[in-house]
């Protein structure tokens, strides 16, 4: 039987269904998904079905919201100037040509905006990343496969574009199904009589209780779903058990806690393959089987989204970490940047995991209710083991992407020599899907001092000067560069005689309006001794940057809200920011429809 996903229904949401259905039906028949479920109670009675059991049915939770916005605060926070920071801005324009070389030392400047302009939030709208009509949009729940669709739920405003508030003081896990079996797009949806199906247990606050993953199936014939929740400041993942979704036992034994981590939300639990790339469904998979489990948890303290590589115990019922020090909360991430409340799923037709990730806005609340709708959903990842480390995941667009590309600028050879910046020719516009191979410098012949200073992104972002580095990609970049995103590579040496390489995603210039966050994000990679070579992917859609770094080794989402760079106007540039030179091999740049 395939994996079961339980529709999970808050109280607020059943209150306010009659006023979401009409929407709902609205963005079904116009957009091909689907928001809310309709107000109906019944006793379902076909989910007593064996067939019904094994569909797949989606999982709609909604966290309750706990205190209401202050809004007088958010409007003093968002009337803030964010410091300036030092930057790349050129002395005059770049000419438009094949390459256009200048200086970068002659382009470190203060970023001091003057006269900040305001976004035209036309400008800001995605073209192909998900993204509802309006209002505000958070956590992506339930997808699946079924009749040849995928199915996609998500956490929704219907009134306004701000998250939203409510007085409700206990959260619970309730269920619906679907009204019509047969039909393959799902539309109605019923609430069973039996809600609430689960409240918080003893010694589990009223509001720690939250974000059920999918249902999977053990062999002693029973389905497990996995809770978010915390004692104190023990971050832990509870675990229920059923045999008809109707009558459910708490598991003694969390499946598994970390303290000190805090409240874990959107909790997420699946196999991943020792020996091959494709996806395993996690009801299908046997104690014998070479596998590992990941389990993830997003982080309500810091939202970001922590996972851990382990071995679930089918006798113990629990999940044990392979690397304490990297256990979740402690180590790896999804993404390093603007990315929240991921939720995974098993994809039957294609055989394999995908991943869905919320990207909130960095723009002011008070842009996001003059333009009308806040968040995106980033592009859908494959999740595979990295058999070459054994230790951390590869994440990489759904190879459906690739029917958007269009137009593609190609560029081979070119030697970045310490301070060169290379305007791309035909490269122009805010829809792009851009891949570059930089050659690993040869760091071995050069006589560096070990005083090196660690690159920390944050510090100075792209207008750092190093020795090797830093060295990337300015996108969205104006045409005297006065807005820019810059994405590049950092090597410095440790003190043990190891080069470091980070990757980082420099924020603080790509925009001139106001009230914007200027984060620069990054991490340090490993790299391979096999590897000769450094990649970036760069997905680029009018206010969202996804990085790829090294073949999906590491991820980096930014939101960027530029005024003049937007359109035929956004600029792509390869530039080098350090004292030595930088091989770039390849760099293929493809413009990208609208989806």
């Amino acid at each position: 039987m395939a994996p079961v996903n339980i529709s999970f229904v808050s109280d607020m949401e059943r209150q306010n269904c009659r006023v979401a259905e009409n929407e709902a039906g609205k963005v079904l028949e116009d957009e091909g998904y689907y928001v809310q479920i309709p107000d109906k109670k019944a006793d379902y009675a076909e989910f007593e079905n064996p067939e019904f059991r094994s569909l797949g049915n989606c999982i709609r939770f909604r966290s309750i919201f706990l205190t209401a916005i202050c809004i007088a605060l958010i409007m003093c926070l968002s009337l803030l100037i964010c410091l300036s920071q030092p930057g790349l801005a050129p002395s005059k324009s770049v000419k438009d040509t094949a390459w256009s070389k200048q200086s970068a030392s002659k382009f470190l400047m203060p970023s001091i905006i003057k006269g900040e302009s305001l976004p035209s939030f036309a400008d800001e709208r995605t073209s192909f990343h998900f993204q509802p009509e309006r209002n505000w949009m958070n956590d992506p729940n339930g997808p699946m496969f079924y009749k040849g669709y995928y199915h996609f739920f998500y956490q929704y405003n219907p009134d306004a574009a701000v998250w939203g508030s409510s007085n409700e003081s206990l959260q619970s896990q309730n269920k619906a199904v679907p009204e019509d079996l047969s039909d393959p797009l799902l539309r109605k949806w019923v609430k069973v009589s039996q809600n609430p199906m689960l409240v918080p247990p003893p010694g589990i606050g009223h509001t720690d209780f939250r974000d059920p993953t999918t249902a999977w199936l053990e062999s002693d014939g029973l389905w497990r779903i996995a809770i978010g929740a915390k004692e104190g400041t023990t971050g832990l993942a509870l675990v229920y058990k059923t045999s008809d979704f109707l009558n459910w036992t708490l598991q003694r034994s969390f499946l598994h806690q970390i303290a000190g981590t805090g409240m874990w939300e959107c909790v997420d639990f699946y196999p991943v393959s020792l020996t091959g790339t494709n996806g395993l469904d996690t009801s299908k998979v046997q104690g014998n089987q070479l596998v590992k489990h990941v389990l993830k948890a997003s982080l309500d303290s810091n939202k970001h989204d922590y996972y851990t590589i382990g071995t679930y115990s089918t006798d113990l019922k629990t999940f044990v970490a392979d690397d304490p020090t990297r256990d979740v909360g402690l180590g790896l991430r999804y993404d390093y940047g603007k990315f929240y409340a991921s939720k995974t799923f098993y994809d039957p037709a294609q055989e394999r995991r995908i991943l869905w990730g919320w990207a909130n806005e960095s723009d002011s609340q008070l842009d996001d209710i003059k333009k009308g709708w806040a968040s995106v959903q980033t592009i859908p990842r494959t999740l595979v083991l990295d058999h070459h480390t054994g230790s951390n995941l590869l994440q990489w667009p759904i190879s459906e992407l690739d029917s958007l590309r269009g137009d593609k600028v190609v560029k081979q050879d070119i030697l970045l020599d310490g301070g060169a910046m290379l305007k791309v020719d035909g490269a122009s516009g805010a829809q792009l899907d851009i891949e570059v191979t930089f050659k690993y410098p040869d760091v071995q012949t050069l006589d560096v001092p070990l005083e090196q200073k660690e690159c920390v992104c944050s510090q100075g972002g792209a207008a750092q000067r190093g020795v090797f580095g830093p060295f990337g990609l300015l996108v969205l970049a104006a045409d005297d560069l006065v807005e820019q995103t810059a994405v590049y590579f950092y090597l410095t040496l440790r003190p043990n005689g190891k080069w470091m390489t980070t990757v980082c995603s420099d924020q603080s210039r790509s925009s001139l309006a106001k009230g914007i966050d200027r984060t620069v994000y990054g991490t340090s990679i490993n790299i391979a001794p096999t590897e000769n070579f450094l990649s970036l992917r760069l997905i680029v859609d009018h206010s969202i940057v996804e990085t790829f770094v090294q073949q999906g080794i590491a991820c980096i989402t930014s939101r960027v809200y530029p005024t003049l760079a937007v359109e035929r106007d956004a600029h792509v540039l390869l530039f080098n920011n350090g004292s030595e030179s930088i091989a770039m091999h390849t760099l293929e740049i493809w413009q990208m429809s609208n989806a």
